[in-house]
């Protein structure tokens, strides 16, 4: 155990941060999940673009690394278009 004052309190922020962190990316996941379920492209291009903004925000604030959010954001983007 810590026996500072200040890294006991880095202990706590860090299992708040990471909880914070977990939920998100787990939502983001599902929402990949989710476009990738859809067949229908008028629903599909609209999610799109929410995704995508999502996937953005969690690179930007290092939750997942900025080249997997271009990624997925690329992989989406092709499979919305393949829709018919």
């Amino acid at each position: 155990m810590a026996n500072h004052k200040s890294s006991i309190k880095r202990i706590r922020q860090a299992d708040r941060k990471k909880l914070h962190n977990r939920y998100f990316a787990k939502t983001a996941r599902n929402s990949v999940r989710k476009l990738r379920a859809t067949t229908d492209k008028t629903e599909a291009s609209e999610m799109l673009p929410k995704i995508s903004a999502m996937l953005d925000k969690l690179a930007k604030r290092n939750i997942i690394h900025k080249n997997k959010a271009s990624n997925l954001k690329s992989k989406l983007t092709l499979y919305v278009n393949k829709l018919a």
